[in-house]
């Protein structure tokens, strides 16, 4: 027959925490992880309106990163997608919004972007399902 070790005999590793980098896709530890943020119109946080319009982006290494960097760097900005993004947050958290105002007052946008945000998601559909003029 054989003993049993209690749980004090018992030896069990944590597992490490690991990262995914964002170029190579390598898996490593998290503390040889290299992140920041890079401007992105098409980033939205979920929860946190200050990091609208910028993406977290972790690498196993500063190359890495700057290589997403750049590649995000050559990208244009464009206000309208961003402002599409908090659109569409905005109506798919909470009750839906039934006016201009309401959309305003979830999004901290005013008319003129709400309705440029919707021209450009429309513009955009219609490109995707090849309707294009």
């Amino acid at each position: 027959m054989w003993k049993r070790k209690g749980r004090k005999g018992r030896r069990t590793e944590r597992p490490v925490p690991t990262e995914l980098c964002d170029l190579c896709a390598r898996v490593f530890p998290e503390d040889e992880s290299v992140s920041g943020y890079v401007p992105d119109s098409s980033a939205v946080h979920a929860t946190n309106e200050w990091f609208d319009g910028l993406r977290l982006v972790t690498t196993c290494s500063d190359d890495h990163f700057d290589v997403i960097k750049k590649g995000y760097g050559d990208r244009p900005f464009v206000d309208e997608e961003l402002w599409a993004a908090k659109l569409t947050r905005a109506l798919t958290t909470g009750p839906p919004a039934l006016s201009l105002d309401q959309l305003g007052s979830r999004t901290g946008l005013r008319e003129p972007q709400i309705r440029a945000a919707i021209a450009w998601h429309n513009e955009r559909l219609r490109e995707q399902q090849g309707m294009d003029p």
